[in-house]
């Protein structure tokens, strides 16, 4: 008699609701080299984009003008984060350091010295005057924004801390590395809370959800979703395969996420699904290899969608309500 396997059933999820489609709505040129962080300010009338041409650039948001242009950085600008309770706009860069803007000023006000190798990422956490920075020395750092002293020297990953992100619930930091973890940090102890190993490939970027305790992570292999405080592993994003260099999501429960070959894929938060697929088109006289989309953010109220590019652009997505077919 053959003995039968039963297998255990899937957890269901939760049916797609409907979206609308996205579709490009202006395109920002200015920078020589590529577009590698982007961060929009609080009142949502300005944001700033970081460029491998080692430029931060301010733009008016509703119109797309250029307002000011802040050199001072020697390498690459791969991370911004504006502060939602002072002044500033905080910079890192290939060439170690780390910057302080004072936007009423436009100059820099502090600098945070001590890591080793090119810095990637940069967050600020949401109700602490805390910023977490990270980069090629595979450590991640907690400074004090006014002190400018290190409190906490993360240390674990193998490889390069490629993505931060800070949550007000425990752990309060989230990094990923080119080890293919994910580590979960106890803020207050400065120690390694969980680690998570699902990924085969380098997780290169992170995304909180704006709402939820939740976040996704981005890598070669795939997206996948994240249950904080203990980093649950929720689900997976099956389908856009490629180097997967951006992810953002926002508060309607659109996901996006932006690949090394230019590609965009919008999913659903609740169900998984993929909604809408669009490839970025590079502007003419660039190369194949500057079709990368390397950063992207939602603006403050999600209707409109900022891509940083290899082509040095700045993309404006926005949302487009689809008629119905008679």
């Amino acid at each position: 008699m053959s003995q039968q396997l039963t297998t255990q059933p899937k957890t269901k999820r939760p049916d797609a609701r409907p979206h609308s489609q996205w579709r490009l709505m202006r395109v920002q040129s200015g920078h020589t080299g590529w577009v590698r962080s982007l961060a929009v300010d609080v009142s949502n009338q300005w944001f700033a984009s970081g460029s491998a041409d080692r430029t931060i650039k301010i733009w008016d948001l509703p119109s797309g003008t250029l307002k000011l242009t802040l050199t001072g950085h020697i390498g690459s600008v791969r991370g911004l984060a504006v502060s939602p309770r002072h002044p500033y706009l905080f910079s890192v860069s290939d060439d170690k350091m780390i910057k302080c803007w004072d936007l009423e000023q436009n100059k820099v006000v502090r600098h945070y010295h001590g890591h080793l190798s090119g810095v990637y990422a940069v967050a600020l956490h949401p109700t602490l005057d805390l910023l977490v920075t990270a980069g090629r020395d595979a450590t991640a750092r907690v400074w004090d924004l006014r002190t400018r002293q290190a409190i906490h020297v993360l240390g674990g990953h193998k490889q390069t801390v490629s993505a931060v992100l800070t949550n007000e619930c425990k752990p309060q930091i989230v990094t990923a590395g080119m080890d293919a973890t994910i580590r979960l940090w106890d803020v207050v102890a400065g120690k390694t809370m969980a680690v998570l190993t699902h990924h085969k490939r380098s997780v290169r970027t992170l995304a909180g959800h704006p709402t939820e305790y939740t976040f996704v992570s981005g890598a070669t292999d795939h997206l996948k979703k994240w249950k904080l405080p203990e980093g649950t592993f929720l689900n997976d994003f099956d389908g856009h395969d490629t180097v997967i260099n951006t992810v953002s999501v926002n508060h309607d429960n659109v996901l996006v996420s932006g690949g090394d070959n230019g590609s965009l894929r919008f999913w659903d938060w609740g169900s998984g699904e993929c909604f809408q697929k669009l490839d970025s088109i590079p502007q003419p006289g660039s190369l194949d290899c500057e079709a990368a989309i390397y950063a992207s953010t939602f603006d403050r109220t999600g209707l409109r969608l900022l891509t940083g590019e290899g082509d040095k652009s700045i993309k404006v997505w926005k949302e487009v309500e689809v008629e119905p077919d008679e």
